[in-house]
């Protein structure tokens, strides 16, 4: 008898009676990202861990405690969930510039420097930020959320991230899946679009091999960025200088050792943590309303937008320039290192499969990090 009332007991406080249809459809929709990623590659290192963090949300918190906050109850430390301080670190900004740094430490810069013009490129990619921002601010949202939905324009999740988590921690979670789950599906984006506005004969340019950039050069760059970044935009300081200060441990050969760990275990720690953080705030009566359909959609747009903006603005320049540039290496300059260039890169070789315009790709794919750091640096100058 009284191990029956003990499996009641059990029983009782188990999640059974509290799961709600939208608990279970956020499951269902994390095991089929979770399915996508393994079947189809999709950013596997990054969509598992956030459907991961998705799955474990949606099983009621108050039979898991995993998500409970600290508390005092009569005079007693009572320690949160171990969710709760594993969130943290999103909610207070510091795993974006962590993951900067590691982005920093396995970049290469050379490509950009070696024809500064692309620099450019990567800045009109950041088109769709503005293009999402306006429109938002149309729809209704204030001026705060606009600003952080206009940045999955920039497709990087860690700035979209460190912008919302000070602009509009009330929709962070729906700002960081849309800007993760947009870039996991570069791939099937990112080629219609180029195809759309470009031609045969454009996407088969093959471009001039680039100058080879001298180290003194590549360990310049990042001390320079960060001096000018930091004085003209300070707010981005975080995301800049991390990201300077990683390539700068890289370029300089007495420093190898730190950036080997700050661009893989580092890297791989903190990319978990901050995946099961934005997938921890997907809970069911948060994620599933209008206002969240609105973001995701609006989300589409600043993508698509900033994949043209690349791709036209090319073209445009084509019209003055006498070594032409393919213009599908306009859509690389979002934000998504490495793939929005390796697809690009793909794209290309289907139309000549002996073009290789990868390491062009490149170019605009760094710079649009950059860019899409200091957008955020100026929104967080004007508004906060």
């Amino acid at each position: 008898m009284n191990i029956l009332a003990s499996l009641q007991t059990v029983f009782s406080t188990s999640a059974v009676y509290t799961f709600t249809v939208g608990n279970l459809i956020m499951i269902g929709i994390a095991i089929f990202m979770i399915y996508m990623s393994y079947k189809h590659h999709a950013e596997p290192l990054l969509l598992i861990p956030l459907a991961f963090g998705m799955m474990i949300s949606n099983i009621p918190a108050v039979s898991s405690g995993l998500f409970a906050a600290p508390s005092i109850v009569n005079g007693v430390h009572i320690s949160g969930g171990i969710m709760w301080y594993i969130q943290q670190g999103m909610y207070t900004g510091i795993y974006p510039p962590l993951i900067f740094l590691g982005i920093g430490a396995i970049t290469d810069f050379s490509f950009v420097l070696a024809s500064p013009i692309l620099f450019l490129i990567g800045g009109a990619a950041q088109i769709g930020i503005m293009t999402a921002f306006i429109v938002a601010k149309m729809i209704g949202f204030n001026i705060f959320q606009a600003a952080s939905i206009g940045i999955i324009g920039g497709a990087d999740g860690p700035t979209s991230i460190f912008l919302t988590s000070h602009l509009a921690p009330d929709i962070l979670g729906t700002v960081a899946v849309a800007a993760y789950t947009y870039i996991a599906l570069i791939p099937f984006i990112e080629p219609p679009i180029q195809k759309l506005f470009t031609t045969k004969k454009e996407r088969r340019i093959r471009m001039k091999q680039a100058r080879v950039v001298s180290k003194k050069e590549r360990i310049i760059f990042p001390i320079a960025t960060t001096l000018i970044a930091g004085t003209l935009v300070p707010k981005a300081l975080p995301l800049i200088g991390m990201l300077m200060l990683g390539n700068l441990l890289n370029e300089i050969p007495l420093t190898k050792r730190l950036a080997d760990t700050a661009g893989h275990a580092l890297l791989d720690i903190v990319e978990i943590l901050l995946m099961l953080s934005v997938g921890g705030t997907t809970k069911a009566e948060t994620f599933l309303t209008p206002g969240t359909l609105k973001v995701l959609l609006l989300g589409i747009i600043a993508f698509a937008a900033s994949l043209s903006g690349g791709v036209l603005f090319v073209k445009f320049l084509n019209l003055f320039l006498k070594n032409k540039i393919n213009p599908l290496i306009g859509a690389a300059g979002v934000s998504a290192v490495p793939d929005a260039a390796r697809v690009a890169q793909q794209v290309a070789q289907k139309e000549d499969p002996h073009n290789f315009i990868l390491m062009q790709a490149m170019g605009p794919n760094v710079a649009g990090v950059i860019g899409s750091a200091l957008v955020a640096g100026v929104f967080l100058s004007m508004l906060k």
